[in-house]
């Protein structure tokens, strides 16, 4: 079973100003003269960490990661004001003009996957390729498993901390009330309704229970972009019409494509990755039998790495 490749640094770290409110953070690892490749993070809001350059072959690849508007790294910090999903496509070409790159591959998971698809759709002579994770097509059924009525009957213990936030008559719509929260001016309520926002999704992301993922998610920092980023996308529909990306998919017929989705994800469920394949069938579907939603369970980044390494060979 193939696990990450070694720690390593970035050789080049840039803050990109995309427009007169937002700078980006983007880092460069690996091999300068590799074959380009964009880590797409989730969330929206989720952020780059140092182990997500570690999917890569860094003899091989010129990693390049970014943390989207409003979160990890770049500034400023869980803004909500011109933060959506076209402002997002235009900040990856940003990038890709500045850095000097012709194509890329494209690497995304959960909402890394969407924006892949977005990003690819809107320009797809740009992509060399795509390795997409725990698809999330963000239709509104699928916003609706997680936030109001799904995964709550899975996780009733874990769903049971999520709600009790929300006043009981409020219920009915969790997405608005939470939104309302994380929006308001009160302090406490916007980091007491972020922890229990992400917590949430950090308790059903992996098959196994797994305390430091919950940690991370927990952290006052990537809790409060996380949650404040991800209820304004939803509560707009992710900017995007009801069934675009599937109503899209002949615009990168052409584009190889590896999808890897584990069998128990309950944060994004399988039927996701079953559709896009349905319209993508040159697209390779690599079920994880015994894996859930996180890129760093193990059959994941086994099936991940490998597909990294594939393509390696096939884009020399």
């Amino acid at each position: 079973m193939r696990k990450l490749y070694p720690d390593i640094h970035p050789y080049a770290e840039h803050m990109i100003a995309v427009d007169e409110r937002h700078t980006l953070y983007v880092e460069e690892s690996g091999n300068a003269h590799g074959i380009p490749v964009l880590f797409v993070h989730g969330g929206p809001g989720g952020g780059t960490s140092p182990a997500h350059r570690s999917f890569f072959d860094p003899e091989k690849y010129r990693i390049i990661l970014f943390d989207q508007r409003g979160c990890g790294r770049s500034l400023p910090h869980a803004e909500l004001t011109d933060n959506h999903s076209q402002a997002l496509v235009a900040d990856m070409e940003t990038i890709r003009t500045t850095l000097k790159i012709d194509q890329w591959l494209l690497f995304g998971g959960s909402w890394g996957s969407t924006l892949s698809l977005l990003y690819a759709q809107t320009h797809p002579e740009r992509v060399s390729g795509m390795i997409l994770r725990g698809i999330f097509l963000c239709r509104r059924q699928d916003v609706h498993w997680f936030y109001q009525r799904g995964a709550s009957v899975i996780f009733p213990d874990y769903w049971q901390e999520y709600e009790k936030v929300i006043p009981e008559e409020k219920r009915g719509d969790l997405l608005s009330a939470y939104y309302d929260l994380l929006t308001s001016d009160n302090e406490i309520a916007r980091m007491s309704a972020a922890k229990a926002w992400s917590v949430w999704e950090g308790r059903c992301s992996t098959l196994d229970p797994n305390g430091d993922m919950v940690d991370h998610f927990a952290d006052p920092h990537v809790a409060l972009a996380m949650a404040r980023i991800e209820a304004h996308y939803f509560i707009n529909h992710a900017f995007m019409e009801e069934n675009q990306l599937l109503d899209n998919t002949d615009r990168i017929q052409h584009i190889p494509t590896v999808i890897v989705h584990g069998r128990y994800d309950m944060v994004c469920p399988i039927e996701q990755a079953f559709a896009l394949q349905q319209k993508l069938p040159q697209a390779e579907l690599h079920i994880v039998r015994d894996a859930g939603h996180s890129a760093f369970e193990p059959g994941i980044t086994d099936n991940l790495v490998a597909a990294t390494d594939n393509f390696a060979r096939s884009l020399a």
